[in-house]
């Protein structure tokens, strides 16, 4: 096998769509999906999330038969006994080839640390896509989206090549949110729901989705208006109840300078503002969310502090910040309901009250394309 070190790798032959930073490690390089300049400005609950791969891809053009990939994986294990498996696929046209790695590293809880977690280490691990289709053909290797990755090297079969990369001809979407777009809980990186949406419309995807840390960061709305794109979503709202970190006389400024501030460099690009999903205790009552000690998240039903925000106050809000901007003349600023991609009659596969499980993010994705994307995209 002709072997590639990720270190030395040249990025107009291989590319890591999605990852604006990496770590170099002695074991490899890590994935970073936010850009280096940020770093002194993230909260370590962002960082963390950041560091995740949700929707990042290896995007290579190759006339192997057979790809290597060799990476050192950091999972999260919550059951004692149960493995730790990390999916990656790879995917050629429309088809997915998915391999699992379970030798890596793992975190567990344990009470008994001062970090309230243990590290227990394993060892880089290789995955082997064989008896791939002849002739020339370009790649896409899905990074997990619920693991740390440091990718160490890729192989192909010795009598294949690396190609020089094409320029990208699917409409490149960027998309911000939350843990319900991050989708940890989904089975594999191509069933977030932003994956889903994205490989039925033929979009090139760019996630921001990061868990428990959509707040409308100034730094994260930068990063956004640097990217070339053709479309950008943001999904707003849970996480600011989750954590009750706006009250309303903050949040709607913080949404418009956050638009503003895209709109900097962005000032035609088309924006959709999604609103929450539902979330049964927080559609009536404000944040923060807390777990309950039975697998549910609940509300503080006693913080009816002036200006504390609902589900149901965030998608007035939200839909009345975009009226606003579109009467001041932003045609290319749209709004979405929530709602139409996870309402209450689909509380059976939202199994914590708060995130789906992972057919849910399928049912999001598939909706989010048929209600929005079929018709937008072709207008691209």
């Amino acid at each position: 096998m002709a072997s590639f070190d990720f270190k030395e790798l040249d990025s107009s032959l291989v590319y890591i769509h999605g990852s604006l930073d990496f770590d170099d490690r002695p074991e490899g390089v890590g994935v970073r999906r936010l850009p280096r300049w940020t770093r002194s400005q993230i909260p370590q609950g962002l960082d963390v999330m950041a560091r995740m791969p949700s929707g990042v891809r290896i995007q290579l053009l190759t006339n192997a038969n057979e790809i290597n990939l060799e990476a050192l994986t950091t999972a999260f294990r919550f059951e004692d006994g149960k493995p730790a498996s990390v999916p990656f696929q790879l995917q050629i046209g429309s088809t997915l080839h998915t391999q699992f790695m379970s030798r890596g590293h793992y975190i567990k809880p344990d009470e008994s640390s001062p970090n309230g977690f243990e590290l227990v280490r394993g060892e880089p691990e290789v995955i082997s896509f064989s008896d791939l289709p002849e002739g020339e053909k370009y790649c896409e290797i899905w990074l997990p989206h619920n693991a740390y990755v440091t990718l160490r090297r890729l192989e192909i079969n010795d009598s294949a090549s690396l190609l020089p990369l094409p320029n990208e001809s699917r409409k490149r979407w960027i998309h911000y949110g939350s843990s319900i777009s991050h989708c940890m809980e989904a089975k594999l990186p191509s069933e977030t729901w932003p994956a889903v949406a994205a490989r039925r419309a033929g979009l090139s995807l760019m996630s921001f989705g990061v868990g428990g840390q959509c707040h409308l960061d100034q730094f994260v709305a930068r990063t956004i208006r640097e990217q070339d794109c053709d479309f950008i979503s943001m999904k707003i709202g849970i996480n600011i109840i989750n954590m009750d970190s706006m009250k309303e006389r903050v949040f709607t400024p913080a949404m418009h300078g956050f638009l503003d501030t895209i709109r900097e460099k962005q000032p035609l690009t088309p924006i959709l503002v999604i609103s929450p999903i539902y979330c049964p205790s927080a559609e009536t009552y404000p944040g923060p969310t807390i777990p309950d000690g039975n697998g549910k998240f609940r509300t503080n039903e006693t913080n009816l502090n002036t200006g504390s925000m609902t589900l149901t106050r965030v998608r007035a809000i939200l839909q009345d910040v975009v009226e606003r901007r579109r009467a001041d003349g932003d045609v290319n600023l749209d709004y979405f309901n929530g709602l139409e991609l996870f309402a209450e009659p689909d509380r059976v596969d939202l199994p914590d009250d708060l995130h789906p499980n992972p057919a849910g993010y399928i049912r999001m994705g598939n909706r989010f394309y048929e209600k929005y994307l079929e018709k937008f995209v072709p207008q691209l």
